[in-house]
């Protein structure tokens, strides 16, 4: 075995003990939650497309970007979870900037309707949490050895 697959099998060993697992089933359901939402915001976008008051070309912009890194973070969540190491680095990185990216969203005066600057604030929310799970002390240790 190289070096490389020893460390991953040390990190994969370390992700099935309880905490690394409970760290991750969090994760997943708050990736999976802030993915959901993503998802139906765009579909209320579609629906309420004609209501310029409620949906301008900011909206769906924003809409799409937040759709798109849901589903890349749902994605590194889970490949994390099976011990990526890559995956893990996405993952602190794209949760850390969307929160960045939301408080900044939420803090614009007149760019965004006021039902996407609530929506933006649950997924910042979501986010918050795994950004919070993922800088852990367990997880830290676990892809540092990776």
């Amino acid at each position: 075995m190289t070096n490389t697959q020893l460390t991953a099998t040390a990190a994969a060993a370390n992700l099935t003990h309880p905490s690394g697992r409970k760290a991750f089933q969090t994760i997943r359901m708050l990736t999976g939650g802030y993915l959901l939402l993503s998802v139906l915001t765009v579909a209320v976008i579609v629906l309420l497309r004609d209501h310029t008051t409620l949906v301008n070309s900011a909206v769906w912009i924003r809409g799409i970007i937040v759709a798109v890194s849901s589903a890349l973070t749902y994605t590194f969540a889970t490949r994390a979870a099976r011990g990526s190491r890559g995956a893990y680095r996405r993952l602190r990185i794209i949760a850390a900037v969307m929160v960045a990216a939301i408080t900044v969203i939420i803090a614009l005066p007149g760019t965004f309707p006021l039902w996407m600057k609530t929506e933006q604030a649950v997924c910042g929310l979501l986010l918050l949490g795994v950004v919070a799970v993922v800088n852990g002390r367990h997880l830290r240790s676990v892809f540092a050895t990776a």
